[in-house]
Formats: C-alpha cells, structure tokens, sequence
C-alpha cells in the first residue's frame, strides 16, 4: 500500500476515534439538547392542567379555595419559565406580594419544561386530598418522558430542581393565612329579613367566611375595588328592593329554552345536592374558576401557544381569578344580603325553587359576575378583542358547547345566566361586572410578566 494511503487511513482512524470520544463524552448535552425537543410540547402541561381540575372537582374544593389551589402551581411553574427565559419573562417577584426568588439551578442538565412540571405538580398535590388519584398522571407522565429518550442524568436533575422550587413556592404559600383560617369561626346566622341565612335543600354553613383576610396577590387589599352598596333593604311594594326581588321571581317563570341552556351552562356549582324521598345523591362540578381555566386552555390551543407562552396565560388568569375571589368574598361577607330564594320562599311563594340550587354564602355581589369579567378582561389583554372560539367545556358535563366571539362576550352571559339561574339580583349582576372589569383592568396594568406586547394576532381560526 503506498505510503500516501497509510497515512490518509490513519487520519480517518484518529478523526473516527476523536468523533466517537467527543459523542460519548458530551451524550448527555446531546441527549439534553435532544429532551428539550420532546418537552417543548404544550399538551404536557395541558394535561397536567386537566388533571389537577379533574382531582378539584373530585376533592369537591369550594370557589375562592379551588382559585388558591390553581395559581401556586402555576407560580411554581411560570417562575421556572421566566428563570430560563429573561429576555421574554419577568419573575413575577416584586409583582405579588411577599414572594422572594426562586433557588438556582446547581446542576446545568436542568430541562426547564421538564423541571416546570415537575414543580406544578408538586405543588398541586400538597393543594389537594386525593393524592394517589393525582399521582397516577404523574407516574404515567415520567414513563412517557423515560420512553422518549430523556436520559436518567436529565430526569435527575430536572426533578431535584422542581421539587426545590416546589418546595420555595409551598413555604411562600403557607403564609397566606389559608392554614389559620381554617380554624376560625363559622358564620353566626343572624336573624333579620335582609341578611344572608342558610338556603335549601341541604342548608349548608356558609362557605369561607373569612377569605377576605387571605393574601392577595397584585391588588393593594380585598377592599381595593368595593363596589357600591347594595340597594337598602325593603319589601314594601314598588321599592327599588321589592323591585329587584319580585324580577327574579317574575323571570324564573318566563324563561325560554335558550335562557334555560346559558344558565345551566354557567352553573359551575362544584356539588349540587338531589333528593328523591329519602335518597340524596350529588353531582360534582368545576367551579367558576375551574371554567375559565378551561377556557384558558382552549385559547393556548386555537392560539397554537408555545409550552412557555401557555403556562404564562395560565399563571396570568389564576392570578386575576385569585385575587378577584378575595375581592368579591370581601364584599359578600361585609354586606351579607339574603338571597332571593329565601324571599320569595317567605313571601311570595313557599313552594318555589330556582333553576339553579343557590351556593351557600351571601349574595352581593355575584361571584360569577366579578371573576369571569376579571378574567376576560385578562384574557383579552393576551389575546385580543375579538378572540371567537367554541367553548366545549361543559360538554364533560353533558351540555352541548357555546359560540362566543369575545372573552368579554362570555363574561356577559356567565353574569346574566345567575338572573336566569335564579340565585341572582341584578345589583349583583351588575354592580359585580363592574367591580371584576376594574379588578382585571388594574392587574392587566400592574402585572407585567411579559418584555413583549402579550397580545396574539391568532384568535379567529
């Protein structure tokens, strides 16, 4: 063999050899490299999203509640994002309240997505009761990742890294005063006409009445955005009260098939009891929140967000559905108006039931009305005005799915549908639309999680 040749094959030997050295040696950069790939799919925190609903319903977590035990787990995640990626989030500390940095990363085969999951869920579990029904997701989720290719150096440090956010973000949380309020007292049932007393068929206790004292989160405090008083109290015939009274009477009569659909479709009751003799048996729900969490979800997908841009539209609504929860239990638990089913029962009509079962606490304002204004007027900051899609949320539930062609659009039916429901004044229909647009608004400005205009040119696909 010439000499020329020996020494051309030699060279590919060695460059053969460095090549194969160099793969070995950097695999798990590779492979790292490899894994941001397959976990840059959106649909995984998608899914962890509907699983922590779907154990939400199952736990049967009261409104304000279900609010608290959605937005730690999307705090825990988003701060991971905005870690990784500066140049397009900002942390959220300094933003809300009390909230310090979040550990760094000691390891640099940290996956942010992977590590993001890892913390939602972690912070999800220590929210909810039902454990191994969460878990049982979770243990399907690390097979799938360990399937794909992640290499186990990855999953490590990935795992260690969100568990010690978690575990940050959990410490943080503690200190809402959630935990202390779950030892105070129960509402004392007062005994006039004008106050809020326990309401068929189950007369339950009045639900979190000190969820005013829980921290908020951008707004200065729960009585940031009262609304005004309610209409003064008086059953004299032709009083703007009576009025307001004998309307939702007069309504739940003269409803339409149309009216009937939009005010089961908004019911959003997380139990609602049925009895039949002396059977009872219940039907479990998403709360309110639970609904534009739902919608979140299916504007991230029409909008075809990135897995960093959909967990930054999750944290931004939890955030507005929690602090508008704390906002509108204020209001409700200060001015303690009775609801109508207990008038009209007294009254009117003994016999007389709402279409909807009233939830047990205070009327004013509606509930209904002052978050999903909030969270509207939220995602219509992310997304635009005119943002139409197909609400298919209560289809689980066995209602057929709604068009809307606005988030704004969707707000103003969940508050008219409490009229409808029956379980609703006006004054509390209006009164709590307007108080959750000014809640929304004011987060849309003092919230800026973004170094980029938030708002998406993809809403009318």
């Amino acid at each position: 063999m010439p000499k020329a040749n020996k020494v051309r094959l030699v060279l590919i030997l060695v460059l053969f050899i460095v090549l194969v050295v160099a793969v070995l040696t950097n695999r798990d950069v590779f492979y790292r490299n490899y894994s941001h790939s397959i976990v840059n799919d959106p649909e995984y925190f998608q899914a962890s999203m509907k699983n922590l609903t779907d154990v939400i319903v199952y736990d049967i977590f009261s409104p304000p509640v279900a609010s608290r035990v959605y937005v730690y787990p999307c705090i825990a995640a988003y701060e991971i994002v905005a870690h990784f990626n500066p140049n397009r989030y900002n942390s959220l500390v300094g933003q809300v309240k009390e909230l310090q940095p979040i550990p760094l990363p000691q390891n640099d085969k940290v996956n942010p997505n992977l590590s993001a999951l890892y913390a939602f869920h972690e912070v999800g579990k220590s929210m909810i009761f039902s454990e191994d029904r969460y878990d049982s997701y979770a243990n399907d989720l690390e097979k799938n990742v360990k399937n794909m290719g992640v290499p186990p150096s990855v999953r490590k440090a990935s795992k260690e890294y969100g568990l010690m956010v978690a575990n940050h973000i959990k410490e943080w949380a503690n200190g809402d005063l959630y935990n202390q309020t779950r030892t105070w007292p129960k509402y004392t049932i007062l005994q006039p006409d004008q106050y809020w007393k326990p309401t068929p068929p189950d007369y339950m206790d009045g639900i979190e009445p000190h969820w005013k004292d829980i921290r908020t989160m951008v707004i200065d405090s729960s009585k940031q955005f009262d609304p005004k008083p309610p209409i003064e109290f008086n059953l004299e015939e032709g009083t703007p009260f009576q009025k307001q009274l004998y309307q939702v009477y007069q309504v739940s009569q003269q409803l339409n098939e149309e009216q009937v659909e939009i005010a089961k479709f908004w019911d959003c009751n997380p139990y609602v009891t049925h009895h039949r003799g002396h059977a009872m048996f219940a039907t479990k729900k998403i709360t309110p929140g639970g609904h534009w969490i739902g919608i979140t979800a299916i504007a991230t997908r029409q909008a075809e967000s990135s897995f960093e841009e959909t967990i930054h539209a999750y944290v931004n609504v939890a955030i507005t559905l929690f602090d508008a929860f704390i906002s509108c239990w204020e209001e409700k638990w200060d001015t303690l108006v009775v609801r109508p089913e207990t008038l009209i029962n007294a009254y009117y009509d003994v016999q007389w039931t709402p279409l909807l079962q009233t939830p047990p606490f205070p009327e004013y304002t509606s509930g209904h009305s002052v978050i999903s204004s909030a969270a509207a007027v939220k995602l219509t900051d992310l997304f635009g005005d005119h943002f139409s899609y197909r609400d298919t949320i209560e289809m689980e539930y066995g209602l057929p799915a709604r068009k809307f062609n606005s988030f704004i659009e969707a707000s103003q039916e969940a508050a008219i549908s409490r009229l409808y429901g029956g379980i609703h004044y006006m004054m509390a229909i209006d009164e709590g639309v307007e108080q959750g647009l000014q809640l929304g608004q004011h987060i849309v400005d003092k919230l800026q999680t973004k170094n980029e205009p938030t708002l998406v040119q993809t809403g009318n696909r």
